[in-house]
């Protein structure tokens, strides 16, 4: 699901979930479409989930974006996301993290995942909602206390895939 570029509009780059390439795209199209952005969108692997799997291409894709151009991370996306921002710096300025799991030692305790750079320099803002049932809403506040710059959006309902009409989550 990569549509086409046009320099004229802003580019949302949306990073899918684990295995949800398919799952993710309803989700994507319509987080696109509601500020009017060109939507890319790499397919990352299933069966290789290191974080330099997925890292690669994330990074080949930040690197294209310009400075009014928006990322998206979703759940396990956003968590390489955030490595790779930490990476370096990039021209992307807005980054949004939604359901993004913490894998520190009060959240899901996976060393290999788990943030340990630099807050990056983006405006962050987080998103979880209070009925995620993949992502517990817990791990928002873990990721709060480790992103302290970040701004926090609560949602109250909307799933892991944030299914109610939320016309305004990247408008920030």
């Amino acid at each position: 699901m990569v549509q086409g570029r046009s320099r004229a509009r802003t580019t949302l780059l949306f990073l899918h979930g684990a295995g949800g390439f398919v799952e993710d795209g309803p989700l994507a199209s319509r987080l696109a479409a509601s500020i009017d952005a060109d939507l890319v969108m790499p397919r990352m692997s299933d069966e290789d989930m290191s974080v330099e799997s997925w890292a690669l291409p994330i990074r080949s894709a930040v690197a294209d974006l310009g400075p009014d151009d928006l990322v998206a991370g979703h759940s396990f996306g956003g968590s390489i996301l955030l490595t790779v921002l930490g990476e370096r710096a990039w021209r992307v300025r807005r980054v949004h993290l939604l359901a993004m799991p913490n894998w520190g030692a009060d959240g899901w305790e996976v060393e290999e995942y788990d943030f340990d750079g630099p807050e990056p320099p983006q405006s962050l803002t987080l998103h979880h909602c209070r009925d995620d049932t993949v992502v517990p809403f817990a791990h928002l506040a873990l990721n709060t206390r480790m992103l302290p710059g970040a701004r926090v959006e609560a949602h109250a309902t909307g799933g892991h895939q944030f299914e109610d009409e939320l016309p305004e989550l990247l408008g920030a």
